[in-house]
């Protein structure tokens, strides 16, 4: 996998201070994406022991109150092996912590998914919160508060799967 960039003490992408993976590949390709240049899976830098320790150093640290991935698409099919390694390694070493996650998917597109592979699986059944779908320019709102637009729902991860009913993170988001 590659990453572009991974912010410190980041506001904007999940409630608290926290690091931000920025991942490489994205197959979406939305109309006015913010991150395009992230689109490309060859693009960027190795995710490699550096960048994990990098992540690792801000966990560690009271102010963070956890990890968001974004991207590109943390869930896009090539990314799926580390982005799973990452986030059981993260909730065994850091149970405190809270892990978001972006994706152009939809959550139930996951769900469907989810059956024929076992890395997508693992994946949501570590998250916290999971921002999904596709960004729609005409649908764009600037006060919505963590997503780019209103068709994207910001899900308790934990509370969906364990009723198999899609719970939104906070009924008001704006």
């Amino acid at each position: 996998m590659r990453y572009h960039n991974i912010t410190h003490a980041d506001m904007l992408n999940g409630e608290g201070l926290r690091v931000v993976l920025w991942v490489s590949g994205c197959q979406h390709h939305c109309p006015g994406c913010q991150n395009a240049t992230t689109w490309d899976e060859e693009d960027g830098l190795p995710f490699d022991d550096d960048a994990i320790n990098e992540i690792y150093d801000d966990l560690k640290q009271d102010w963070c109150h956890g990890l968001t991935l974004s991207g590109g698409d943390p869930l896009f099919k090539k990314n799926r092996k580390t982005i799973r390694n990452l986030v059981l390694t993260i909730k065994k070493l850091y149970p405190t912590k809270t892990i978001w996650c972006y994706t152009g998917y939809t959550f139930e597109e996951l769900l469907e998914q989810k059956e024929q592979d076992s890395d997508l699986k693992d994946i949501l059944e570590s998250i916290d919160i999971l921002c999904d779908g596709k960004f729609i320019l005409k649908l764009a709102d600037e006060k919505t508060k963590y997503v780019g637009s209103t068709n994207q729902r910001i899900i308790n991860i934990p509370k969906s799967l364990k009723t198999n009913k899609i719970h939104l993170w906070k009924e008001v988001v704006k």
